[in-house]
This record gives C-alpha cells, sequence and structure tokens, in this order.
C-alpha cells in the first residue's frame, strides 16, 4: 500500500495521521474548505467533497490503495446512503482499493442486560442510530465480496480524551442512574481507536469484526464519579429510572437504556495492540495533566 484515503476527517482521523502520513500518501476528503488548512498542516492531501452529493465524490475512483471510513451515517432514515455512495464511487473506474476498514459502533449489539459480548453475538440493535450502522457494516461486508477487497469493521464504544470528557455535564449536575438501574458501559480513547484503525488496515478480511475497548469494567454512574474525582468536581446525583427520564434529553437516555460488557480478546490477538490507555483510570490521569498545562 502507498496511498490511503481517509473518509471522514474527524478528531480520530488527525489523530491517526501522524503514524499513517510518515509511511503513506494519504488523502482525506473533506466537506469545508477551512477544514483543509488543519488536514494539510498534518500531511494530508485534502480532497473537497461530500458523501451527501454523489457527483463531488467523482475523484475518489482509483486514488488510494485503502481506505479508512470513519463519516458516521446520515442522523435520519434507516440505511445509509453516504456509505452506498462512498463505495459506488470507489468502484466507477480505475484501480479499487485493497482494504478497507470501516468504524462502527458497538451499538449494533443493542442491549445485552449487562452481558459479556464477543463479536460472534448477532446484531440486534434497538435504536434507529444503530440500525443505520448495522445497514453500513453490511455494504462493507459486501462491496468486500464483490470487489475483493479486504475489509474490516472496528466496533467501537464510548470514546474520550482529554478534550472529550463530560466535564460540561458534571458541571450542569446532570444525574446519573441509582446503582441498582445503572449499565454497563465500554470505553475507547481516541488515540487508541487511531492506532486500531491503523493496525486494521493491514489485518482486514472478510468483513472481520472487532470490538475495540479497552480494558475497563464499569457501570456509567462509576464512569462519572471517575471522571468527578479526576477533575475535583462533585460526583453527579443519583436518580431511580423512573424520576431521571424527566431530567436527561431523549438522546441521553438512549444511551442509559442499554448494558453490555465487551470482550476484546478477538481485538488483542487479531490487532495486536499495545494501548496507551488500557484503562479510563490511565486516559482521566493523563487528560488530567494535559488540561493542567
Amino acid at each position: 500500500m502507498k496511498r490511503i484515503l481517509i473518509i471522514g476527517s474527524g478528531d480520530v482521523a488527525v489523530r491517526a495521521l501522524p503514524w499513517l502520513t510518515r509511511r503513506f500518501r494519504v488523502f482525506a476528503l473533506v466537506r469545508r474548505t477551512e477544514h483543509a488548512a488543519v488536514l494539510r498542516a498534518a500531511g494530508a492531501l485534502p480532497i473537497v467533497g461530500d458523501l451527501d452529493d454523489r457527483r463531488s465524490l467523482r475523484r475518489l475512483a482509483g486514488i488510494a490503495d485503502a481506505v479508512l471510513h470513519f463519516a458516521p451515517p446520515p442522523a435520519q432514515g434507516e440505511g445509509d446512503p453516504r456509505t452506498r455512495a462512498l463505495l459506488a464511487a470507489l468502484g466507477t473506474r480505475g484501480s479499487l482499493p485493497q482494504a478497507l476498514v470501516y468504524i462502527s459502533t458497538t451499538g449494533v449489539y443493542g442491549d445485552c442486560g449487562g452481558a459479556l459480548v464477543d463479536e460472534t453475538r448477532p446484531c440486534r440493535p434497538h435504536s434507529a442510530r444503530a440500525r443505520r450502522r448495522v445497514a453500513a457494516e453490511r455494504l462493507v461486508r459486501e462491496f468486500g465480496r464483490r470487489s475483493g477487497a479486504r475489509t474490516g469493521v472496528l466496533r467501537a464504544p464510548g470514546i474520550y480524551a482529554a478534550d472529550r470528557l463530560p466535564l460540561e455535564r458534571l458541571q450542569r449536575r446532570d444525574p446519573v442512574l441509582v446503582p441498582d438501574d445503572d449499565v454497563h458501559t465500554n470505553h475507547i480513547h481516541a488515540d487508541d481507536l487511531a492506532r486500531l484503525a491503523c493496525a486494521a488496515l493491514f489485518r482486514a478480511r472478510g468483513g472481520r469484526a472487532w470490538n475495540a475497548v479497552d480494558d475497563t469494567r464499569l457501570k456509567m454512574g462509576d464512569y462519572f464519579d471517575l471522571v468527578a474525582d479526576a477533575f475535583g468536581l462533585p460526583r453527579p446525583p443519583r436518580l431511580g429510572r423512573a424520576e431521571i427520564a424527566s431530567r436527561l434529553s431523549p438522546m441521553t437516555l438512549s444511551f442509559m437504556a442499554e448494558s453490555r460488557r465487551l470482550d476484546n480478546r478477538r481485538m488483542k490477538r487479531e490487532l495486536r495492540p499495545s494501548l496507551l490507555y488500557p484503562s479510563v483510570v490511565d486516559g482521566l490521569h493523563d487528560a488530567r495533566a494535559r488540561l493542567a498545562r
């Protein structure tokens, strides 16, 4: 592989660029020209285009040996027309990519009642948001079968970093669930997710899926307690499920409706990562040091 194309040039993509640009020629699709300068400074070659405008994607055909697809589906609907448009553009003319890695979500499993979940568990998404991700995963696998490209899917849980912590929520004193009602939650640091995506470029095959999660096993309220303690903030109030419904947005409540503990043994065995932050405690220690500078 000599040329990499990044789709969805957000935070995780930018974190992957230092490693990628030292080894490959990197192209990055951008929707807004103002973001192009950031990517160019990081060593990538910006290509202006929009996944919602198929005509703007014509330049992508044959441009890269491998693709990192980080872009989310649209906020509405059941399918993922963005991924469909991307894959159609990649296969229009010229040489097809040898590999494609897609970052999905662990929400595809739906509520598992706190069970330990590995990648063999069937996808049973509860929300339209997660169903769109399942649709995207299916498209990626079909593309691999049709084109011969090696494809892989990283299923990511709650992504955090020093600038991706719920500090404002803690300052607002938003409540969390009491222990008896609380749900299990899972985490990955944004830097580690970027590293996993790069590793998957070389090890993707047959639409293989990996739970891209660290070693932390926490309930959601305990996570918020850890963040509060790390930054000297009051721990959030605890409320029962019936009481909390009137205090939080439907989006926030949706994350409190699903509970699962994710098994990362396949990820460790096949991607062989050396996680920078194997637990949330490690990540919070680093975040506190960074924000104190």
